[in-house]
């Protein structure tokens, strides 16, 4: 059974990175399609139901080249994204919410201009990414070239701090107190701090929220 777990597993793994690998090799021809589009500034196209015209701009072809400079460069980056081993992968989450936020606003926008206000959307996402990229960093630099291990400092200022707390105690009652019985301190080290809110499960909660968020937006 366990065999054939992995089997399915190997499968799942070689079917979704194929169908990354398929969707980068055709980026070039997806970008191109503009070219298939008709140039009259009447004409209008029906896909999937939906009727597409020229959203203001001067035709359908304008309009399709203007979404796949962002819509490519946006898919590439999520699977940049997805597939990064880089301890600096979170950083690729703010070109990533540049595109999307391009695309949405000459999709939804009513404003004559674009790509011209949606940078002051990506200050929020900016505050939160670069922190926690630039602790990872410093976290990284400091042992791989100082030398220097946070995690066993930490660990040696909590044993400080305990032993102090056990030695007011005793200093205050004359007596030792029992292990059970001395005030505990709670305590998270950096590399827990960084794991836990960086971890895939709790960023997915996070886009969850976001989602949900955004739904009760537009509902």
């Amino acid at each position: 059974m366990t065999d054939r777990n992995k089997s399915k597993k190997a499968k799942r793994k070689i079917f979704i990175e194929s169908t990354l690998v398929f969707f980068v090799a055709i980026s070039p021809f997806i970008y191109k399609l503009y070219d298939y589009l008709p140039e009259n500034p009447e004409a209008t196209i029906s896909f999937f139901g939906m009727t597409i015209d020229n959203n203001g701009f001067p035709d359908i072809s304008t309009y399709a080249w203007f979404l796949m400079s962002k819509l490519v460069p946006l898919y590439l980056m999520i699977f940049w994204f997805l597939t990064s081993k880089n301890w600096w992968y979170h950083i690729i989450l703010i070109p990533i919410a540049m595109y999307a936020f391009q695309i949405f606003e000459v999709i939804y926008s009513d404003d004559l201009y674009v790509d011209t206000e949606n940078i002051w959307w990506l200050l929020p996402i900016c505050m939160v990414i670069i922190p926690f990229v630039y602790l990872i960093r410093i976290k990284l630099y400091d042992r791989h070239v100082h030398g220097i291990d946070l995690e066993a400092m930490e660990a040696e200022l909590h044993a400080l701090k305990q032993k102090r707390l056990k030695q007011q105690n005793i200093e205050a009652n004359k007596v030792e107190l029992p292990k059970a019985e001395l005030p505990k301190v709670d305590y998270r080290s950096l590399s827990e701090w960084i794991d836990q809110e960086l971890s895939t499960a709790k960023l997915a909660q996070r886009l969850r929220n976001f989602q949900n968020s955004l739904k009760n937006w537009f509902l």
